[in-house]
């Protein structure tokens, strides 16, 4: 009896390092988004909801939206499970939105050869913020990166300046300024250091115990990974381009139906992405300029004019639709991208207007019009009236060079009413 209660105290007492832990483990390699919140959110309540000893988010981001930014760092600072942040793999990089979010970690940690820094804020509106908004919003995000930096004991000075003048900085860097708690090699080794260390949450301390622990990837549903993929700034103007010609393929044959909503489908879905890209609303309205410009070109014979007013409005309006800076260069449009676009643009309006100007040029096939200059045969004697056979129909007709024989050869000079004025060929 004695031997059976010292069995059931010891497994009560066992170090919780004996047991099975888990580990909850999110990638986030793109920018920071609503629904790259959503989706750390998500993976943070899984955690609680199985008592994991810990959630690790694998960071590599350029940055993002600070809305977005705040919403994450709200979760992690809230968060009744220990959250760690890895910079990883090698290469990678915690830039702009991603320092906040590193900084706001239980334990913040770096991958060999990753950097962190340059968080100076931008705007994501259509237009320049001027010299008081820039004080303004920098100063709001200052006082953030202070405030999260005071919390988890982190060096202050260098989180600000990280926003005020964009610094960056090595993971051993990172380490030696104490803006980071360690550097590992990767995940295994990353649970090997951390397994023992106390965290402070808002319910208490915790140890953590990691050393043993399992690690269970957390994926982005479909809905995620779509959503991730249009907010793409290639695939924003791609769809973007697509429901334009949607549109306006739907103007020019009404009742087509399928290219008017399949259009408006992706026209939508580009909007989406727009609400979280740096837009300048002046190339926006430069490809909208663009599109009116296309279709007076199908209403109107400009002879091209008008097209070419729209190819050079899109290419100028493409090219700046994403203001681009060294915070946001995540969100650049390729260039071979837009050249691609405007070149089949413009190809596809020669060819239209190439087709226009040849059906100008071309003789009329029907009408009174399509008589002039055809040739027939005289049925009978033509002096200076009779008859005449053209494309198989009988015509009156009236000669307008003297006499002709029957059967002889006729050109037609012009048509009155039911009438063929014809000369002897």
């Amino acid at each position: 009896m004695k031997l059976f209660c010292y069995i059931v105290v010891l497994l009560f007492t066992l170090p919780f390092e004996g047991r099975a832990q888990k580990v909850i483990s999110i990638t986030i390699d793109q920018a920071i988004t609503p629904v790259t919140a959503e989706f750390i959110h998500r993976g943070i309540r899984q955690a609680e909801k199985e008592n994991a000893q810990c959630v690790v988010i694998h960071l590599n981001t350029p940055g993002g939206l600070g809305t977005s930014m705040r919403d994450i760092v709200g979760n992690i600072l809230d968060a009744s499970v220990p959250v760690v942040v890895y910079v990883s793999p090698g290469g990678a990089r915690a830039g702009s939105a991603g320092v906040f979010i590193t900084l706001a970690a239980n334990i913040a940690a770096m991958a060999p050869g990753t950097n962190i820094g340059a968080s100076h804020p931008v705007s994501m509106g259509g237009g320049q913020m001027d010299s008081t908004e820039v004080t303004k919003v920098t100063n709001d995000a200052v006082a953030l990166m202070r405030s999260i930096a005071q919390r988890r004991h982190r060096n202050e000075q260098w989180a600000a300046d990280a926003v005020t003048h964009s610094v960056s900085i090595t993971d051993e860097e990172a380490l030696q300024k104490n803006v980071i708690d360690l550097i590992a090699d990767n995940t295994h080794d990353l649970l090997q250091k951390i397994n023992g260390d106390t965290v402070i949450l808002n319910t208490g301390k915790v140890v953590l115990h990691t050393a043993n622990a399992t690690v269970e990837p957390v994926e982005m549903g479909l809905g995620e990974k779509i959503l991730v993929v249009i907010s793409n700034p290639n695939i924003m103007y791609i769809l973007l381009l697509i429901g334009i010609f949607g549109v306006i393929f739907e103007f020019h044959s009404p009742g087509a139906i399928l290219p008017g909503v399949f259009g408006v489908i992706c026209l939508i879905l580009s909007f989406y992405s727009m609400s979280v890209l740096p837009i300048n609303y002046t190339g926006l309205a430069l490809i909208i300029f663009a599109v009116i410009l296309f279709l007076l070109e199908i209403k109107i014979a400009s002879h091209g004019i008008l097209a070419l007013g729209g190819v050079i409005s899109l290419l100028l309006g493409s090219l700046i639709l994403v203001r681009t800076g060294p915070a946001v260069e995540y969100a650049r449009i390729s260039r071979s991208v837009i050249f691609t676009a405007v070149g089949i643009t413009t190809a596809f309006f020669l060819f239209v207007i190439g087709a226009g100007l040849n059906a100008q040029r071309a003789r009329p096939r029907t009408g009174v019009e399509a008589f002039s200059g055809e040739t027939g045969e005289a049925l009978d004697d033509i002096m200076p009236f009779g008859k005449v056979q053209v494309h198989g129909e009988i015509w009156n007709a009236e000669s307008v060079s003297g006499s002709i024989k029957k059967g002889q050869k006729v050109k037609i000079d012009r048509i009155e009413g039911l009438k063929l004025y014809v000369e002897g060929i």
